[in-house]
């Protein structure tokens, strides 16, 4: 019994002792379980979030990016006006490198002789393709113009264009898109020996490298070292919104979304992404994304001519942009770019002869990265979006991948804003209020917006004087009075005979209007070509009020959209406010020979992929026969008013080899100061003034013109040739034609069929017959309804014209 109780209280003992534990296993397996079931129902449906997020954002592969503005392509011609220092100036904006002109975006320059390797690009008209081209300039002029492969001479050539602006979406991400075959192959194996030599072989995570990193960092009692492949930078990068805290969440988060990107994509894809997406560089509140815009953001080369040593550079910068900027922390960059050599020498990249010559190299980084500017030239680009708000909403521009091909010519950009900032400081004063300017350049062949300047501090953004400005234009509506007489070719001619003596135009309620002439003089009568040359108000007046005010009305409202009272007499001395914009309409008219040629800052907009969306560069219809007639005559008189009138200086200032024409324009009390003028290729209006409409005691002549002057002196243009087309070249004498060799005979240009009757010396005077004829006269009934009375004119009528 006892045996047998003490077996029963062993076994009770035993059974009191071990009871406890198959409860603990069970409870720990439970929990264990139950963990495990939570962690995956947790994991699971996360997962396939996070991989529902991958698809959505990563798969796309759709980044914001900006809309580009370029200037127009420099198109090359024998015999177009250029010099090598604009040839310079051109090449130069557009980002080419004079190193010898080898590789594209490269020249070559030996005095007047470049050799110029153009880059590939897509234009309103189709793709342009990369040529080596020789360019020889000569005497003001394109002398030469050949193809290096063929050797063959060439009609044109044209070299890609300048960016000039960049419109930013939501995002300020400054990107251009790669794919993976157009990154040279030792920067796609360098990143790789540098930042993830397994990147190859791993999953997406290296976890060798993760424990190895782990331990340093550990013993060194901080993060000293990392562990990140190629896919966890790309995952955290901000294309799959992981942000940059270092918390276990995020680093969670990071290595699924790389396990994942590896899972779906393969290693070629994962590299285009990551080299379109890595983070290199800041400028302001630029972020500069992907190895493209960064290397021209800190090398101003396209990512194909990059040599060894700027890879590197490119390859380290990876590291810590900021850290290793290479312009704010030469020494640091230096010594990274020539780490990433090392590791490119030791994995066999490169050879010691190219390590070697590599890391004595100076960086070799642009001192200003001025072709990413997000807007290099504020007023110009203020045009555009003007131009492109009925068809592209601001919202629609910004961030979509667009490319707005304009006309700007950087070189014409450079000469304008260049005379306006030396002009302006030479004309400044402690007697005269602070002044401002506003200016258009155009091309008189097509209408291109070659140049704007809207003010004097040309490079900052807002009020756009060019555009916005609305000032009184004085005399520089006198031409317009004079177009539409000369329409009627039978009644006036320039010849014709003008009375310059005092005037009274009779208003309504017994008021009476009586302009002067600048000088406080009459001059009696003078010639009508002479009238509008020396800018005589009382002679113009006369012949306004017999073309009839509201006639002049409906001319600038059709050339160039601009409204005016038609009532008013004092239009015709200019009492009209416009901009120097809407007077380049205006003027285009004449400096075109008679075409209507609507201005246009956009030539097209191309798609992201190159392809022309939008044409703007219509080719403009051809001046009708009385028009053109007419426009010419204008022009020999304004050719007139520069070698014998207001505008005689530009003579003196050496400008005569350009036979320009242009006029002057001032108002009341030298407020503002006007000059239009062009040659056989540009036309150019200028204004000058005062903000606040003080008095400048400036006219046309020592202001606005002395501006033109300024960018004429220097920006290639050809010399204005007037065609004899429809015109008949006679001597005269009084009011008829004569033979040259009579004494005082002069020699005027008269519409073909309608120069005065013919006399020998010496010659009677005859009355002028009255015919019909021109261009003109259908449009506004000239000729008809001479006697129409005259209108009140505008409260303050403007001064006289110097």
């Amino acid at each position: 019994m006892a045996r047998i109780d003490y077996d029963e209280d062993e076994r009770d003992d035993d059974r009191d002792d071990s009871a406890p534990a198959p409860t603990w296993r069970r409870r720990l397996v439970t929990w264990a379980l139950a963990a495990i079931g939570l962690g995956l129902g947790f994991l699971i449906p996360y997962t396939l979030y996070l991989n529902h997020e991958v698809g959505e954002r990563f798969g796309q592969l759709q980044w914001q990016l900006p809309t580009r503005v370029y200037g127009r392509p420099l198109e090359l011609a024998p015999g177009l006006a250029l010099d090598p220092a604009t040839l310079k100036t051109e090449l130069d904006a557009a980002s080419y490198r004079e190193d010898g002109g080898e590789r594209p975006g490269t020249y070559a320059r030996d005095g007047g002789r470049f050799t110029v390797a153009s880059r590939g690009f897509n234009d309103v008209d189709g793709t342009v393709q990369p040529r080596r081209i020789e360019v020889v300039v000569s005497g003001g002029r394109v002398a030469g113009l050949r193809d290096l492969t063929s050797k063959k001479a060439l009609k044109v050539a044209r070299l890609d264009p300048a960016r000039i602006a960049t419109l930013y979406g939501q995002k300020q991400e400054e990107r251009r898109l790669v794919r993976i075959e157009e990154v040279p192959e030792l920067l796609v194996t360098g990143l790789q020996a540098v930042e993830d030599r397994d990147f190859n072989s791993h999953i997406g995570i290296d976890i060798t490298g993760m424990i190895r990193a782990a331990f340093k960092n550990v013993a060194a009692g901080r993060a000293k070292q990392g562990a990140s492949t190629l896919t966890q930078q790309l995952a955290r990068s901000g294309l799959l919104g992981i942000g940059q805290e270092q918390t276990l969440t995020r680093k969670g988060k990071e290595i699924i979304y790389a396990l994942l990107i590896e899972a779906r994509y393969d290693k070629r894809t994962i590299l285009e992404a990551y080299f379109n997406q890595v983070y290199l560089g800041q400028r302001g509140s630029q972020a500069i994304h992907g190895v493209s815009a960064a290397s021209e953001f800190w090398f101003g080369r396209d990512l194909r001519d990059l040599n060894t040593e700027q890879i590197a550079l490119l390859i380290g910068i990876v590291r810590g942009p900021s850290y290793y900027d290479p312009r704010r922390n030469p020494e640091r960059a230096l010594g990274r770019r020539n780490f990433v050599l090392g590791e490119m020498l030791e994995t066999g990249l490169i050879k010691q002869d190219e390590h070697d010559r590599a890391v004595k190299a100076p960086l070799e980084i642009t001192a200003n990265p001025g072709n990413i500017a997000a807007n290099r030239f504020p007023a110009y680009v203020d045009l555009i979006r003007r131009q492109l708000a009925r068809d592209y909403p601001a919202d629609a521009l910004a961030g979509a991948g667009l490319s707005v091909m304009s006309g700007m010519s950087p070189s014409a950009q450079a000469q304008a804003e260049g005379a306006v900032a030396r002009t302006l400081k030479t004309l400044d004063n402690k007697r005269r209020p602070p002044l401002q300017a506003g200016l258009v350049v155009t091309d008189v062949h097509n209408g291109e917006v070659l140049a704007v300047v809207g003010s004097r501090e040309f490079t900052q953004h807002g009020f756009n004087r060019a555009i916005e400005a609305q000032r009184p234009v004085g005399s520089l509506l006198k031409p317009f009075v004079y177009l539409l007489a000369l329409a009627q070719p039978g009644e006036f001619n320039l010849s014709s005979w003008v009375d310059d003596s005092p005037v009274t135009v009779k208003l309504g309620r017994g008021r009476n209007w009586n302009p002067g002439n600048s000088d406080g003089r009459s001059h009696g009568m003078v010639r009508m070509i002479d009238a509008l040359a020396m800018s005589y108000n009382q002679a113009t007046v006369r012949i306004g009020m017999q073309v009839a005010p509201e006639r002049i009305s409906a001319l600038i409202k059709t050339l160039a959209g601009i409204e005016a009272p038609d009532n008013n007499p004092s239009l015709i001395l200019g009492a009209v406010d416009q901009s120097p914009y809407a007077m380049a309409q205006l003027y285009q008219f004449l400096a075109s020979g008679g075409e209507i040629q609507p201005l246009h800052a956009v030539r097209g907009v191309l798609d992201a992929n190159g392809k022309a969306v939008k044409r703007y560069d219509k080719e403009p219809a051809p001046a009708q026969e009385g028009d053109a007639i007419a426009a010419r005559l204008i022009t020999i008189a304004l050719q007139h008013a520069i070698t014998n009138g207001t505008g005689r200086q530009l003579v003196g200032d050496g400008l005569g080899r350009l036979s320009p024409a242009g006029k002057t324009g001032t108002s009341n009390d030298g407020r503002d100061s006007w000059f239009a003028g062009w040659t056989g290729d540009h036309l150019a209006v200028i204004w000058v003034g005062n903000d606040q409409n003080q008095a400048t005691g400036l006219y046309g002549g020592t202001g606005a013109m002395r501006v033109w002057s300024a960018i004429f002196s220097r920006l290639p243009s050809a010399s204005l040739k007037v065609t004899d087309k429809g015109l008949d070249w006679q001597s005269v004498v009084g009011t008829n034609t004569t033979d040259a060799s009579c004494a005082g005979a002069r020699r005027f240009p008269f519409v073909a069929g309608f120069a005065p009757q013919y006399a020998p010396c010496p010659a009677p005077q005859p009355e002028a017959e009255e015919s019909g004829g021109g261009g003109w006269r259908e449009w506004f009934g000239i000729g008809q309804d001479k006697d129409e009375p005259a209108r009140e004119p505008a409260p303050n009528p403007p001064s006289p014209e110097q």
